[in-house]
């Protein structure tokens, strides 16, 4: 079936353009598209395909070598001068998001290389890729090392394999285009970096708009081949235009005034590193191509800082990606001013500075470190900011009346800013994916032992594998003292890295957890552990007890940022159904475990031990709890009582849970490095 028209997509500029601009100009670093599902962002890359031009390429190679310029490390090369070549179009190379690493830059025939002194390599999907595209949807889902990989080769235009002191390298020059749903998790913002542009796509909200996306589609649907000849003519001149704007390329002049331009603008948004400057330029000069100039105009470098700035300006997980059109006209304007001012007034910085100051601080205090809003903003549940109303029962987190009280004011408080939270992990060895929490057998870390033939997991084991060779070299008659392998001699690494987890969250938002600072500083607890999560490669998920029941209120993710959201918005209130918040959190790990069964979970239950919801409330959350310890559930419970006198309700419920017990204000590494030096100090002296 013919791909939908690349023509026939409804709105989407944004999407459109950077797609285009990435075809015009390769070096520009390819494009990152986010957005919610079913915004046709699949569909727009893979009809791409069909308006790049076509390649010459050299028959029988494996690397799509150009006749006019073969690459002179061609594993399949060297390829003499006229060499016998066809025409084909530009490919468009899928990459599934559970590809192994050989699957994607190829792999060696380790047997070959031992045996033979043959290096016999087998091309992965960058080789299919060269002078086309390759394109990853969910590419948040996918492995990191993969992405660096993939990013690695875009880069610098050549993927590298390498086996046991055997290497191979080949020309890998493609668009790369990755989409992703922020929903299912975000990439790390140093991969996030690596993307040229990136795009947030969103479905319209115009009633007219949708119809006619549902009328196309359904038209496309009935009759595929008819449809797209209806847009034949569009195609064929957007192809053309493409064609024209890269033959167009080597001939725009990026002038220095255009340089300093879009340096002040990443200067203003205060981007980290050089590759912003340089992504902005480049695209710049593609969309002056784009447009049948050969100059770069102010113009230029506003479309381009609109697509290759807003993910550099992330600080944390939390920080939502975008810039101010305001504040990039502003920036713009300064420029156009001191280009037409006195020669003088161009190093006056007060002068300069002074609007543009004013511009980013808005966005950065939103940013580092405050979840989704600015924690000092958050409003008092009457308005207040002094929080009046919540010193008024100072008792709350230890008068079981206060409960009542509580649930008859229900109020919501922000989280304080994030810290480096102490690492909670998991006893024992996992097999989950990749990460850096818990102990696990990965397919890297250090070597710790070696797999038989039949059990291939990773890289091969050299030595091993002519230990389990030597004993036949007689009676298989090895030439020249070179050993013989066969496959089954053949012996794989065994290592132990670090797995991600899935932390689950089960948080009390009871009336006893709602003083105003005491419920800021659990959120400011639980945010520096999603932050710690986000660095470790964890899933996250949150289930809250309050007011008689509990709730999910956010299903495992790989989505920090979602779940910091969540945690901004939690309200407190009522009574403390510690069994309900328990047995619920039961059910969401026992549901997780059929979805992702290799990734272990780690409870964190944030509460102060109370109990005071329904019968017998102290017996029931005993159970619930006793039911998790005898499920092999991992837990940490912190330790929320405050106040000189304490119950210790909090440790009898992680002596239950079988689990590690937390003080609230021993959650910061700091904290936690302090007291083991203070106890240090005092055994020593």
């Amino acid at each position: 079936m013919r791909p939908f028209p690349f023509t026939a997509v409804v709105g989407m500029a944004d999407l459109r353009l950077a797609l285009v601009l990435s075809a015009v100009s390769p070096a520009v670093g390819g494009v990152l598209v986010r957005g919610e599902k079913g915004t046709a962002k699949s569909t727009m890359v893979r009809a791409l395909a069909g308006l790049l031009p076509g390649v010459d390429a050299v028959d029988a190679c494996r690397f799509s070598c150009d006749p006019a310029a073969p690459d002179p490390a061609c594993p399949d090369g060297p390829h003499p001068a006229g060499a016998a070549s066809h025409h084909r179009p530009a490919r468009l190379v899928e990459l599934p998001v559970g590809a192994a690493e050989d699957r994607v830059v190829g792999s060696l025939n380790l047997e070959r290389a031992l045996g033979e002194g043959v290096t016999d390599y087998q091309p992965g999907l960058l080789a299919s890729a060269h002078r086309g595209l390759l394109y990853v949807d969910e590419v948040n889902l996918l492995h990191d090392h993969l992405v660096d990989v993939l990013l690695d080769a875009a880069a610098m235009g050549r993927a590298t394999v390498e086996r046991e002191g055997v290497s191979i390298s080949h020309a890998a020059r493609f668009v790369l285009i990755g989409t992703m749903n922020p929903e299912e998790g975000e990439l790390r913002p140093q991969l996030l970096d690596r993307f040229g542009l990136t795009v947030e796509v969103a479905s319209s909200r115009d009633a007219a708009e949708r119809v006619e996306v549902v009328k196309r589609r359904m038209a496309y649907e009935s009759d595929p081949d008819g449809f797209a000849a209806h847009y034949a003519d569009d195609e064929a001149a957007l192809a053309d235009r493409i064609a024209e704007a890269k033959r167009l390329l080597p001939e725009v002049v990026l002038s220095d005034d255009a340089l300093l331009q879009i340096a002040e603008v990443c200067a203003t948004f205060e981007v980290d590193g050089m590759r912003a400057d340089i992504v902005t330029a480049r695209t710049a000069v593609a969309h002056a191509a784009w447009a049948g100039r050969t100059d770069v105009t102010t113009e230029d470098v506003r479309v381009a800082a609109r697509l290759a700035l807003p993910h550099r300006r992330r600080r944390n997980p939390f920080d939502a990606p975008g810039i101010e059109e305001d504040q990039l006209d502003q920036a713009l304007s300064t420029h156009d001013n001191h280009a037409d001012g006195p020669e003088d007034d161009g190093p006056d910085g007060p002068d300069a500075d002074g609007p543009e100051d004013d511009g980013p601080d808005g966005p950065d205090d939103d940013g580092p470190g405050s979840g989704s809003a600015p924690p000092d903003e958050q409003p008092s549940p009457n308005g207040d900011a002094s929080g009046n109303g919540q010193s008024s029962s100072p008792q709350s987190g230890t008068n079981d009346d206060s409960d009542d009280s509580e649930g008859q004011r229900e109020r919501t408080v922000g989280a304080g800013s994030p810290y480096r939270a102490r690492l909670l992990s998991i006893s024992g060895n996992g097999a989950g994916e990749l990460g850096k929490r818990s102990r696990a057998i990965t397919e890297s870390g250090r070597t710790i032992g070696a797999l038989p033939s039949g059990v291939r997991s990773g890289s091969a084991h050299l030595v091993a594998t002519l230990h389990a060779a030597a004993p036949h070299q007689a009676a298989r008659g090895g030439i020249g003292g070179r050993p013989r392998i066969e496959a089954r001699d053949l012996r794989y690494a065994l290592r132990e890295g670090r797995e991600g987890n899935l932390v689950l969250f089960c948080v009390d938002a009871s009336g006893s957890m709602g003083a105003r600072e005491r419920m800021r500083e659990v959120k400011s607890a639980v945010l520096s552990l999603l932050l710690d999560a986000y660095q470790r490669r964890d899933k996250v998920g949150m289930v809250s007890f309050r007011r008689g029941e509990a709730d999910l209120v956010l299903p495992p993710t790989t989505s920090v940022e979602a779940a910091a959201k969540r945690l901004e918005e939690l309200p407190t209130g009522g009574r403390t159904p510690l069994a309900e918040g328990l047995l619920k959190a039961g059910d969401a790990l026992r549901v997780e475990a059929l979805r992702d069964p290799k990734r272990r979970p780690l409870l964190v239950v944030v509460t102060d031990g109370r109990a005071t919801h329904g019968p017998d409330p102290v017996a029931r959350s005993h159970a619930a709890a006793g039911l998790l310890a005898n499920n092999g559930i991992a837990s940490v419970v912190m330790d929320c009582e405050t106040g000189r006198m304490r119950l210790g309700l909090a440790g009898e419920l992680a002596q239950r849970l079988g689990g590690e017990h937390v003080p609230l204000g021993e959650v910061a590494a700091d904290t936690l490095a302090g007291e083991v030096r203070v106890r240090t100090m005092g055994r020593a002296a």
